[in-house]
């Protein structure tokens, strides 16, 4: 918005100068100007030719570390997004929108990644943009609440997610009322935080209706979908309903694999939830091939202290202690970089 404002004074500052040369056509001062007025228009021209362009560039940037994001090619990603806000920042200003938008991409790179702090960071300081151009109460706002709430999940935060993701719900659901996509989305998230927590009931409650929502928008094999399931099944299982959580583990990981592929970090996710199950139901072998695979996954992926190898390969190494294979545990635990136990991811 600030950089279509500062657009427009320009327009209007050429408009003035030609109405201004036109008037005085016959005096000397009006020759002297004409060159003045050209000059003036023809940089209005170039600057929104070079604003246009340099969107154009960022935008393509972020796609591409997006892509790489969502192919889970965490390494990857990173560069073409650090350029994007390179560019951004020297093309627009560190304050623009263009920045936000850019600082919101390289956040959700930081969550996945596991460069939590950096990734706050970048959320905080999009926020304070987007609150200075926008208001309090706009809606371009949600998103970063949104993500800083989901941020806060993946750090095991969750009393301090639960008012940012609340606050992008109530900011979205105004905006769009409640059967939109995007307010289910906040709902399934808001859904998370409160699993974390133990305020299962309303957990539950908006799982199921953001579940609904999604199915009616698109179907029975999406993404949204599958995390929904996914989600809804560990919230089940946590309250012992083992036959309730075991065929939406197995119905997410159905989904993820068909539109995923079955090397993303995504499906092995639910590959590890899936197992922490089966071990609880004595089904060690069947557990073991998930963790295997999981672990392979993550272990290609991230880094080897990211919190989701850590806690995959501390679930393996517990099935296997199970499984009296103390040797096996021991070669395991030499390769641990931490010491926390996790069990859902």
């Amino acid at each position: 918005m600030s950089r279509r404002n500062t657009q427009t004074s320009l327009v209007g500052l050429t408009l003035l100068l030609t109405l201004w040369a036109f008037g005085c056509a016959r005096t000397r001062a009006s020759d002297e100007r004409a060159p003045l007025t050209v000059a003036t228009r023809s940089r209005a021209v170039m600057q929104q030719t070079a604003d246009s362009a340099n969107r154009r560039r960022v935008r393509a940037l972020c796609e591409e570390g997006a892509a790489l994001r969502n192919a889970g090619r965490y390494e990857e990603a990173a560069p073409p997004l650090h350029e994007a806000l390179t560019l951004a920042e020297d093309a627009f200003g560190p304050d623009a929108v263009e920045v936000a938008a850019v600082l919101n991409q390289v956040g959700m790179f930081d969550k996945y990644a596991g460069h939590f702090e950096d990734g706050e960071r970048a959320y905080r300081r999009a926020l304070a943009t987007l609150e200075k151009t926008y208001g309090a109460d706009d809606p371009h706002l949600a998103d970063i609440y949104h993500n800083l709430g989901g941020l806060e999940h993946a750090r095991g935060r969750f009393a301090d997610g639960e008012p940012l993701a609340r606050r992008g719900l109530e900011i979205r659901e105004r905006a769009l009322g409640p059967d939109n996509t995007d307010v289910a989305a906040d709902e399934a998230a808001l859904a998370a935080i409160l699993d974390g927590e133990g305020k299962r009931d309303e957990a539950e409650r908006l799982y199921l209706r953001a579940l609904d929502v999604f199915e009616r928008a698109y179907g029975s094999e999406n993404y949204d979908v599958a995390v929904n399931l996914n989600n809804l099944a560990a919230l089940y299982q946590a309250q012992g309903k083992l036959k309730e959580a075991e065929w939406r583990y197995r119905r997410a990981l159905n989904i993820k694999e068909k539109l995923l592929g079955p090397d993303h970090p995504d499906v092995a996710m639910t590959a590890n939830n899936l197992a922490v199950l089966y071990k609880s139901e004595g089904k060690y072998e069947a557990a073991e091939s998930l963790y295997r695979r999981a672990l392979k996954i993550f272990e290609k992926a991230l880094s080897p202290t990211h919190p989701k190898v850590v806690t995959c390969r501390a679930n393996y190494t517990e099935l296997l202690r199970a499984m009296n294979r103390k040797v096996e545990v021991r070669e395991l635990k030499t390769t641990m970089r931490r010491t926390h136990v996790g069990n859902d991811l």
